[in-house]
């Protein structure tokens, strides 16, 4: 297994003409561990130039490898696009395109795995893109700054596959805030209905129930032009790292909870503001309260609304993103400890708990006439406004449980490759 990314080992040339930036100069092949399911061909592109010794050793390292290897990997600014070669050549190509958002200074390589497993599983449906405009220290940059960036980077992986119809996005920790801000800038809606009866994706069922709503929702919005599909988050800090044993490594104590508010920007910048809810810019609220709802200019919950989404959370040995948190859930809503029960065919899934628009309505009813006490209910109160799916993880038996925080997305193979469960989890039940 490889440890570091491919492309580490070329050196751009900013003189070097690029005849077609969209489409890679040559192919350095790559073989991976054993337990790897994909042994893929990375296309390393555009403005690359290659001394002699550097590909001697790219020679050296793809003896053994398949001859005809059919995973690719673009290389472009800002990120890397994963795709089937030979579906890429058919007509159609595959039309759905996947946004993987990283966490916390990281980088694009985080989702290398289960962008890999994506394109192997579904070759002729997926081009998967893992974002690298929001990696190392800019992340510290801010919720909204790093996601105006995500916001312009779509909208160039979309130039550059014109035929995608479909988009999903797939977050880890910060980076689900991240893209929650992204759709929000993306969100297209259009004032023109059409009949019911010219709704292909809508049931007759959901049409009767659902009535104008339903058909704004599966017809009617857009994200940068695109039909919104999944809104996939793993262990995203939703409500903020504020409050008791949201940020879990600080074991729950008060004073160090207190200690962390405050000095949390130090650390992370205007991020660690926007985690632990001291900004107030121009007077107003707390940035993640405001993604809860919707703006004049921002339609954070219309974007939300107009995918299927998921929200995947470790219920133990996280000690960077507590389990309410990425949950969006309050702490009498968790699963108890009996009713945690190991999957059969996704060893680390032990709870699965879905919810329905009637489940809204009852939740809104039972708290009506109940005084908000602080942040986090509002946020919940915001985000539950539409149906989530709750995944809940746990890594107890594994000897990688005390780093489930990259575990559950497979950040490094040798180093997390006990949450290969959950990655393929997601993908069985990925919406196409």
């Amino acid at each position: 297994m490889l440890a570091s990314d491919p492309t580490s080992l070329l050196r751009p040339k900013a003189s070097l003409p690029d005849p077609n930036p969209t489409r890679s100069l040559f192919t350095a092949r790559f073989c991976f561990g054993p337990r790897s399911w994909s042994r893929p061909s990375f296309t390393v592109g555009p403005k690359f130039s290659v001394n002699s010794v550097e590909m001697e050793l790219l020679r050296r390292i793809g003896r053994g490898c398949f001859r005809n290897p059919r995973l690719k990997v673009e290389a472009n600014i800002g990120g890397e696009d994963f795709f089937d070669a030979t579906a890429a050549m058919a007509k159609p190509v595959p039309s759905h395109l996947v946004i993987m958002v990283n966490g916390i200074i990281g980088s694009a390589s985080d989702w290398r795995y289960a962008a890999e497993q994506f394109v192997k599983k579904l070759p002729d449906k997926v081009v998967v893109h893992r974002s690298e405009c929001n990696s190392s220290k800019l992340t510290f940059d801010g919720v909204d700054t790093i996601g105006e960036r995500l916001a312009e980077e779509v909208l160039s992986v979309i130039r550059r596959w014109p035929e995608v119809q479909k988009i999903s996005f797939v977050a880890h920790s910060l980076g689900g805030l991240v893209a929650r801000y992204a759709i929000g800038r993306l969100y297209e809606y259009s004032s023109t209905l059409e009949p019911l009866g010219t709704r292909r994706n809508c049931s007759s069922e959901e049409k009767t129930e659902y009535s104008k709503d339903f058909l704004e929702q599966c017809n009617e919005a857009k994200i940068a032009g695109l039909e919104p599909m999944n809104f996939i988050t793993f262990a995203t800090p939703h409500l903020g790292s504020r409050g008791n044993k949201q940020l879990p490594f600080l074991c729950g104590l008060p004073f160090l909870e207190r200690s962390a508010s405050q000095t949390a920007h130090l650390v992370a910048g205007r991020t660690g503001k926007h985690l632990f809810l001291m900004d107030n810019d121009d007077g107003k609220p707390p940035l993640l309260l405001q993604m809860v709802d919707d703006s004049d200019k921002l339609k954070f919950i219309s974007a939300l609304r107009a995918f299927s989404r998921v929200a995947y959370a470790n219920a133990n040995y996280d000690y960077m993103v507590g389990w309410r948190t990425s949950s969006i859930r309050r702490q009498h809503e968790l699963p108890k400890s009996n009713l945690l029960v190991i999957d059969e065919t996704y060893s680390r899934i032990v709870y699965i708990e879905g919810e329905t628009a009637d489940d809204i309505r009852n939740k809104s009813s039972s708290n009506v006439g109940v005084e908000t006490v602080d942040l986090e209910e509002d946020m919940i109160r915001g985000l539950t406004q539409v149906p989530w799916e709750h995944v809940d993880v746990s890594f107890h038996k594994s000897k990688q449980r005390l780093i489930a925080h990259s575990t559950i997305q497979v950040k490094t193979y040798w180093l997390n490759s006990d949450g290969v469960d959950v990655v393929y989890h997601m993908i069985d039940y990925f919406l196409l």
